[in-house]
């Protein structure tokens, strides 16, 4: 074999030892996060398919019979479920279409060229900062009947003869009590999701606009709107999937009160599975959860493709 051969030989043999260590140094860094998932999520998940069709009202390991589709079809024929069901469209649809209409008009005030804009949108992400309990707390503290600040300031403007109690009368009032806390949280993170999709339109549309004579509304309908499409419909899955799925604002705020007038489906499968230690019909049901959820993504991704076509 010439030196050259054998230079050429060596040099391969090397690279190939230099991807084997690599290789394997990739899969010792990737193997704790591959452990912690399958801990934290796949096996869990697993379990909780396994035991939604058997009759399991215990936490603890046994002997269980197995139901097959009994708990499904319970969980289906359940009045309540779809009491439930019923709350969680509401708030989804309610709070995703404010979130939309009000980070909308927040996102063009944020790109419009003000000074210290940059104070306006540090301020603007701090609801969205806010961890969820504490926003639900401090809503709940804001609406207390007997020393919320809502009721003095509507009882001390004239607009109320007294105080009211947001959150313990009324379940439809208490709902939309929560669909106002939710939207005054993720407004703000929608409205910079919007601003990142005005910031890639183009000046010069704009500018072309105003030399035909086009004003600042028809230049958002002909211009900013359909541009806006692709990132409104990213919007609208990450804020429909996180808005049906809701539970930690709901606990904190009413504890599904009153009067059951707030429990979104979240809320019952969390009473059915540790409340009632009814774990079975839980999984069921959340495996149910699931598919909605999975399903609305779907309908959404399929008209954002026919839209792009």
């Amino acid at each position: 074999m010439s030196e050259a051969a054998r230079g050429v030989s060596e040099a391969g043999h090397r690279v190939k030892t230099s991807r084997s260590g690599s290789a394997r140094l990739a899969y010792a860094l990737l193997l704790p996060a591959a452990v912690l998932v399958f801990g934290v999520v796949l096996y869990p998940a697993g379990r909780a398919l396994v035991i939604s069709f058997y009759d399991v009202n215990s936490p603890f390991p046994g002997a269980y019979p197995f139901l097959g589709l009994a708990n499904y079809a319970a969980v289906l024929s359940d009045g309540r479920v779809w009491t439930a069901a019923g709350h969680t469209l509401y708030f989804t649809v309610v709070s995703t279409a404010a979130e939309l209409v009000f980070g909308m008009g927040l996102a063009l005030l944020l790109a419009a060229p003000l000074k210290l804009r940059w104070l306006f949108r540090s301020i603007v992400i701090l609801p969205w900062a806010l961890p969820t309990i504490v926003n639900g707390a401090m809503w709940r503290l804001i609406l207390n009947a007997e020393y919320g600040v809502l009721n003095a300031v509507l009882t001390q403007l004239g607009l109320a003869d007294g105080y009211r109690s947001w959150l313990g009368s009324d379940p439809f009032v208490a709902l939309n009590m929560v669909v106002a806390a939710d939207v005054w949280k993720n407004t703000s993170l929608v409205a910079f999701f919007l601003l990142a999709g005005l910031s890639t339109i183009p000046r010069e549309l704009y500018e072309a606009a105003r030399v035909d004579g086009a004003g600042a509304v028809r230049s958002f309908l002909r211009i900013t709107l359909p541009l806006l499409v692709p990132t409104v419909a990213i919007v609208l899955v990450l804020r429909t999937i996180e808005a049906f799925k809701v539970f930690d604002i709901v606990y904190v705020m009413t504890g599904g009160g009153p009067a059951s007038g707030t429990q979104t489906i979240t809320f019952f499968t969390y009473l059915q599975a540790f409340s009632s230690q009814r774990f079975s019909v839980g999984s069921a049901l959340a495996y149910l959860t699931v598919l909605a959820v999975l399903a609305l993504a779907m309908v959404y991704l399929r008209l954002l493709r026919q839209r792009s076509t």
